[in-house]
């Protein structure tokens, strides 16, 4: 009896992972309803019981919306799933937590055929326009939490949005529960190209570090970035065009550069992880990467920015360069 109660349970799981791969949202939850025993056990057997537990079953909820498409065996998800808390537990305790980006997309196995990218490609659109229903103040957590390398943690995500830890905590858990009602709202809407967006923005990325080096960089800001772009450090306006000239004009003549690592983009946000190359002669000029967290107008130009480093600064002198 025992083991046909699992063949059942593994027979109801694999219909219910072909259908949220499928695009079935309700599937989804379904699936994560009845394996969420399974999962807090596993969060509490290496988190124990708080705040941190609580967060990376969230967490594990929102990657499984991203990855069930990666589910090779449909009838073995719940092992799929316990394996996502895990990972992300071992991460918390290791404090370095690294979610994968949502727009990262994996080589695909030698069996995946079009269909299969049809399906990913439609998920990924979906994700970024649910998180496009979100206010400012939600989105930004939840794209630097999910969509960078580096800029993960809470302690990261609330000195790049200007806010306390708790205030990160609060605006994560209400975050994912709009969310939540968003992808709902839209999954029978039109969705953008987001694979097409990443590459504008990784292309206009490099083409504003080239302008950067060839002394063309204000030029650039003026065609492309709004009259009244502004630099701010989490909440507080450092300046507007002239200062980001005149930082990253200094950095390249200190002869710091910068490459880009990886991308993301929405209709109102980019985010570009860059690499920091600091002069042979003075390799503490600027910390090893920055993040350039950039507000979009209605006609996808920089009206802010923010400059964020996964390694704090110990010491600021005066008005920081664009870099350090």
């Amino acid at each position: 009896m025992n083991q046909d109660v699992a063949d059942a349970g593994r027979i109801e799981d694999a219909m219910l992972t072909r259908a949220a791969q499928a695009g079935e949202v309700a599937a989804l939850g379904q699936l994560l309803e009845r394996h969420r025993a399974g999962m807090r056990a596993v969060a509490l057997s290496i988190l124990g019981p708080g705040a941190d537990a609580e967060d990376v079953l969230q967490d594990a909820a929102l990657t499984a919306l991203r990855r069930i498409g990666d589910v090779r065996e449909p009838g073995a998800v719940g092992a799929w799933l316990r394996m996502i808390v895990r990972n992300a537990s071992r991460n918390v305790l290791r404090d370095s937590v690294r979610l994968r980006p949502l727009d990262e997309v994996e080589l695909p196995a030698v069996d995946d055929g079009p269909e299969q990218w049809l399906e990913r490609s439609a998920l990924r659109d979906w994700v970024w326009e649910a998180l496009e229903e979100l206010s400012p103040a939600l989105q930004l957590p939840l794209v630097l939490r999910h969509f960078t390398h580096a800029v993960t943690s809470y302690e990261r995500i609330a000195h790049a949005c200007g806010v306390p830890v708790g205030t990160v905590r609060s605006r994560l858990s209400h975050g994912r529960a709009k969310f939540a009602a968003a992808l709902a709202a839209t999954a029978d809407a039109a969705h953008a190209d987001t694979e097409q967006r990443v590459r504008a923005t990784r292309i206009e990325a490099r083409e504003t570090l080239d302008a950067a080096e060839n002394g063309s960089f204000g030029k650039l800001l003026t065609e492309r970035w709004a009259p009244d772009v502004a630099l701010l450090r989490g909440m507080d306006l450092l300046g507007g065009r002239d200062l980001l000239v005149r930082t990253m004009d200094h950095d390249i003549e200190d002869g710091v550069r910068q490459r880009l690592v990886q991308a993301a983009a929405g209709r109102s946000l980019a985010v570009w992880e860059m690499e920091i190359l600091n002069p042979a002669d003075n390799p503490d000029h600027c910390p090893p990467s920055v993040a350039w967290l950039m507000t979009l107008d209605d006609a996808g130009r920089v009206r802010q920015l923010r400059l964020c480093h996964p390694r704090p600064v110990q010491k600021i002198e005066a008005l920081p360069a664009l870099v350090a």
